[in-house]
């Protein structure tokens, strides 16, 4: 389990994180939801230590992450950034080996080979191994990139707005594997994600944050609903349960367009479409 105590991060005067505590379960999926500038990148950045913080600590099974070695923290946690931009002309498979350097360093052996084929396989990248990352569409290349973050062998996987760019196709996709990843791996997974209907498909957990600080925190059967939601993102949102999970509406009806069987067809389509094997 990670247990954040109390981390804060401030520019200037401007506080972006305040105090925020939570606790993130092994072996689960948990969301952070919230408003744009709620803090939730800032959040994960300071747990993963690729931002310092102001104030507070981050014990992962009772070691403070702030103290560990970078090599021995990099066994232990990953982390795929909402940017990546590479300028080197590499393929995927050489992107992919990079998540073995804090084993290899850069020295791969079968073993390190062996991790690579495997992850290669699992993201379904196989007949896309030798291609250059550049010539890759936008979900073929977030696959490779999670790949990468596979071959590290980490426990615990940090995503920071994985889906951004993706059609709701290809965001399926990634969200399916992500379920697998803690299914057949017992992975725990962290993922910062604005479209709450996949948080609430796929999460098991949820952590709302609001204005810099944990605004709720519980099961995503805890944290998806009307009241909850609304305080958030001030509007309206309605919410209705469709194959066991709910799906929140909340498109703009004021010109009286929008019937309540719209809003139900609406609500089947996004379930129906989060929810493909």
């Amino acid at each position: 389990m990670i247990k954040v105590r109390d981390i804060a991060k401030s520019y200037g005067e401007k506080k972006v994180v305040d105090d925020v505590s939570l606790s993130i379960e092994k072996g689960k999926i948990t969301s952070l939801i919230g408003p744009n500038g709620a803090g939730k990148s800032t959040v994960i950045s300071m747990v993963t230590r690729l931002l310092d913080k102001d104030s507070g600590e981050v014990l992962i099974e009772g070691d403070n992450i702030f103290t560990q070695p970078n090599n021995a923290l990099a066994k232990r946690i990953s982390i795929l950034k909402q940017t990546n931009h590479l300028e080197l002309k590499i393929t995927v498979r050489e992107l992919v080996s990079f998540g073995r350097y804090p084993y290899s360093k850069g020295r791969l052996k079968d073993e390190d080979h062996r991790i690579i084929d495997e992850a290669i396989e699992y993201m379904e990248l196989g007949e896309l191994e030798d291609r250059y990352i550049d010539e890759l569409s936008g979900g073929q290349r977030q696959r490779a990139y999670i790949a990468m973050t596979i071959v590290q062998d980490t426990e615990y996987i940090f995503l920071d707005e994985p889906l951004n760019n993706l059609d709701m196709k290809h965001s399926v996709q990634i969200m399916q594997i992500l379920r697998r990843l803690v299914r057949e791996k017992g992975k725990t997974i962290i993922i910062v994600i604005h479209d709450i209907n996949f948080a609430s498909c796929y999460s098991d957990n949820i952590i709302a944050l609001k204005n810099g600080r944990v605004a709720v925190s519980g099961t995503k059967h805890e944290v998806i609903k009307k009241n909850i939601l609304e305080e958030i993102y001030e509007m309206e949102i309605n919410i209705q349960c469709i194959f066991g999970h709910n799906i929140c509406i909340y498109f703009d009806d004021q010109a009286g367009d929008v019937t309540e069987d719209d809003a139900q067809e609406y609500a089947q389509t996004v379930a129906h479409e989060q929810l493909r094997a």
